[in-house]
């Protein structure tokens, strides 16, 4: 069997009505912003203006995707501009919220790098900046937009797999390539940075039933020479269902990705790359098919993202990334960091 595209159309990266309405500013051009640049790109619209401290770094990618962007070293200086619409930060969030809140005051609105803010108080506080001023802050969590986690969402969503038992998540991939850079001073870079895609996912998967308990640990594997734990699982107890998230990233080959989500009248079960599942298997009362998955490059999760915050803009509407709904997979994240550090089963607050 095919994806069934004409079964669940919404799975796949939606593009913008009106592209050339919007006129994005980026600020912050490391490794993650040519995939912003990219989702752009695909969809005609314009990205008129880039920042970072390194000078260098906003023009190459200037030259590469937009040359006729302006650039600037100062990010208020492109907040400045009045012809830019939407500004998309993509810098580290220790630097990000006080951005996020520039932005804000400025008039524009926002589509923030995830996770949103390094304390619940932070994220609280730029949502409610946004309410005040009637502007979208949204949070790019692109991994809705995952081929497979966007098809089970999908599926979720329908009925399909009836009421919902358990979701398990299991990957190991080599994540040493943040040795060095100021993502290793995270403390929980993988509860944090990584997995707050998998909380989000676990949440929209759970939707409307209530969230227990979150059980974590995260340890160093032998012999690590990076700071943060590269190792780390969580138990997350919805009263009749369960979810687990296990993370092995030190050195860890071949990559590998699992996912499992068992309901009442079905199960989508999937093995391939790390965010880059090709296929997934559904078995219902009709026997088990294979489903082969579109939409799987990394730059579609961007795509994805990009396309429903500028829908949202469009139609008048909350985008479904908006801060004050992703506070709730804040608070799953933070809980877990925290029961990983206290060793003890805490409540989402």
């Amino acid at each position: 069997m095919n994806h069934m595209k004409d079964f669940f159309p919404d799975y796949l990266p939606k593009a913008p009505a009106e592209p050339k309405r919007h006129r994005i500013g980026l600020i912050g051009c490391g490794s993650i912003a040519q995939y912003h640049l990219m989702a752009a790109q695909s969809f005609g619209v314009e990205v008129v203006a880039l920042a970072d401290l390194r000078r260098e770094a906003a023009e190459a990618l200037r030259d590469r995707f937009f040359p006729q962007a302006r650039v600037f070293v100062d990010h208020r200086e492109l907040l400045a501009c009045e012809d830019i619409t939407v500004v998309e930060i993509a810098t580290h969030a220790d630097v990000r919220i006080h951005q996020i809140a520039d932005a804000l005051r400025a008039g524009k609105h926002v589509l923030s790098q995830k996770p949103l803010a390094n304390r619940l108080e932070e994220g609280r506080e730029l949502a409610e900046l946004a309410d005040s001023l009637g502007l979208q802050l949204g949070v790019n969590q692109n991994g809705r937009w995952s081929a497979h986690l966007g098809f089970t969402l999908a599926v979720v969503a329908s009925g399909r797999l009836g009421k919902l038992h358990s979701l398990d998540m299991c990957m190991s991939w080599d994540h040493t390539f943040m040795r060095g850079t100021a993502s290793e001073n995270l403390h929980h870079l993988m509860l944090s940075d990584f997995a707050i895609h998998y909380f989000d996912f676990t949440r929209l998967v759970f939707a409307g039933r209530a969230l227990e308990s979150v059980f974590a640990n995260a340890v160093k594997a032998p012999d690590q020479d990076m700071r943060p734990p590269m190792l780390a699982n969580c138990v997350m107890s919805f009263g009749d269902g369960l979810a687990t998230l296990s993370l092995s990233s030190y050195e860890s080959k071949p990559e590998q990705e699992y996912l499992s989500c068992v309901g009442s009248a079905g199960t989508l079960r999937g093995l391939g790359k790390v965010n880059r599942l090709q296929r997934l298997e559904w078995t219902d009362a009709s026997g088990t098919r294979t489903i082969e998955l579109e939409g799987t490059e990394v730059v579609d999760r961007f795509r994805g993202s990009l396309g429903e915050f500028l829908r949202a803009l469009e139609d008048g509407r909350p985008s479904s990334l908006n801060a004050r709904d992703n506070l709730k997979s804040l608070e799953l994240c933070f809980a877990a960091m925290k029961s990983a550090d206290s060793g003890v089963p805490m409540r989402p607050v």
